[in-house]
């Protein structure tokens, strides 16, 4: 159950995020004050962190929920970026955020359901392993006594009678190995049906369903990849994020099935252009994430503008009841990533050269500046 506040000061305390000169008394905040100190750099961007999270749920009345505080801190760290967008474009519109347009804004967290999800393959799979090898342990176990059993008889047996036990003991260890054979295999089955479970559950963990396309967290994996192998070779890396013109406008207009479907197109428009050396996935909601490896930022620009402007020349017709959508378009910023310090300030980069597009009128490409 959430939490309202009545003060920020109190939500950067309970994290840890005041310093001791936040909460002295006010005649120890002076600059003059012997025991104060000069804030580093880091507690300065923490204290801003905080700051930007609390004007956000305090300032809109939102209550302190776990899903808040994280869908706040994704947007002011960085993490994601297309909520931060909004949350600027909402300010300037004068429109207050509410706990229900966060909810429709903030980038769906699919981790938590993605490992349980693999948990629970995980257990059924080995529960059932565990069963199947337990069951040939137990048939080893006693087909190994019958046989002592049945030696020791023999031996103080008459030679006739010897002969029809050494016989029913051979049908027996027959009959015995093959069961033993039986349940073997059903494990071996039931290891390979593990390993496919796995491997599919950790394919879903990396897929965004609507689109078929990679999602943010196996995106991230793939330009840590790149980055270190264009680092290493000296080559070009270029990020680019692209993101639907007016989207909501279309879910409003036309319904979410509507909007699936555009967002559907431009997945596959995109995906056109992919090979090794390039990358599409989905950010999340309208919003998609590229990487160009071996292009400058003019070449990756030339490409992406290029799909743009295909792109914005088809029209759409809603197949509910066939009413003309008309235009779609994207607008996309890009990026060098070797231009910065790290991919995370170029992603940010990116996204900053998204929004200058879509400030300057939409439906065309940006370079970072």
């Amino acid at each position: 159950m959430g939490v309202e506040f009545t003060g920020g000061s109190r939500l950067k305390r309970f994290f840890g995020g005041a310093s001791a000169i936040d909460s002295a008394p006010d005649e120890e905040k002076s600059p003059q004050h012997p025991t104060s100190k000069a804030a580093s750099p880091q507690d300065i961007a923490q204290q801003m962190l905080l700051d930007e999270i609390s004007e956000l749920l305090l300032g809109n009345g939102l209550l302190v929920t776990p899903g808040n505080l994280l869908a706040a801190h994704a947007a002011f760290s960085g993490e994601d970026t297309n909520l931060a967008r909004k949350i600027i474009e909402q300010r300037k519109a004068g429109e207050k955020i509410t706990q229900e347009w966060l909810d429709q804004n903030r980038m769906p967290d699919t981790t938590q359901e993605g490992v349980k999800k693999i948990i629970g393959h995980l257990e059924s799979s080995l529960d059932n392993f565990v069963t199947t090898t337990t069951s040939a342990s137990d048939a080893a176990t006693s087909y190994n006594t019958a046989i002592t059993a049945q030696v020791t008889g023999a031996v103080s047996l008459d030679p006739d009678n010897a002969l029809v036990a050494i016989e029913t003991l051979a049908k027996e260890m027959i009959d015995r190995t093959s069961h033993f054979a039986a349940e073997m295999k059903r494990s071996a089955d039931e290891t390979r049906k593990l390993r496919q479970e796995l491997d599919k559950a950790k394919h879903d963990a990396d897929i965004d369903h609507l689109t078929g396309l990679p999602n943010r967290r196996a995106f991230e994996a793939i330009l840590d990849k790149h980055y270190r192998e264009a680092r290493q070779e000296a080559e070009n890396l270029c990020v680019a994020f692209c993101d639907i013109d007016h989207f909501k406008r279309v879910n409003d207009t036309h319904g979410h099935d509507t909007g699936d479907r555009v967002i559907r197109a431009i997945a596959e428009t995109l995906a056109r252009i992919t090979n090794d050396n390039c990358h599409v996935a989905r950010q999340g909601g309208e919003e998609f994430v590229m990487l160009f490896r071996g292009k400058t930022p003019a070449e990756a620009f030339e490409k992406l503008d290029a799909v743009r402007e295909n792109f914005s020349n088809r029209n759409f017709v809603n197949r509910s009841n066939e009413e003309p959508i008309g235009q779609i378009t994207f607008s996309g910023g890009i990026a060098d990533v070797f231009a910065h310090a790290n991919p995370r300030d170029a992603l940010k980069a990116a996204d900053e050269a998204l929004y200058r597009a879509k400030s300057e009128g939409r439906n065309r490409v940006m370079l970072a500046q």
